[in-house]
């Protein structure tokens, strides 16, 4: 995992919860660290790592995440065994 995808993990497990982390820096370490992405219909994507999936939105108009989507991915990270 380079430099720039461990300081978007940091971000995602930051306290107080951040919502200005960028949905295609999420996306990027997503799939780095062995995460598969599937569009879904509109801004939906379906995200499987380590034998666990889950649904989410992708912000628009905005390309920043709100505090309540980085909070999903924050659990669905520590589902799969991933944490910084």
């Amino acid at each position: 995992m380079s430099r720039k995808h461990s300081r978007t993990l940091a971000a995602i497990f930051a306290n107080p919860v951040r919502a200005n982390i960028v949905w295609t820096d999420i996306e990027v370490m997503l799939k780095a660290i062995g995460a598969e992405i599937s569009e879904g219909e509109g801004p939906r994507v379906w995200v499987a790592l380590n034998d666990v999936r889950a649904v989410f939105h992708r912000p628009h108009p905005e390309k920043e995440t709100d505090k309540g989507a980085v909070k999903s991915m924050r659990t669905f990270l520590e589902r799969s065994g991933i944490t910084p």
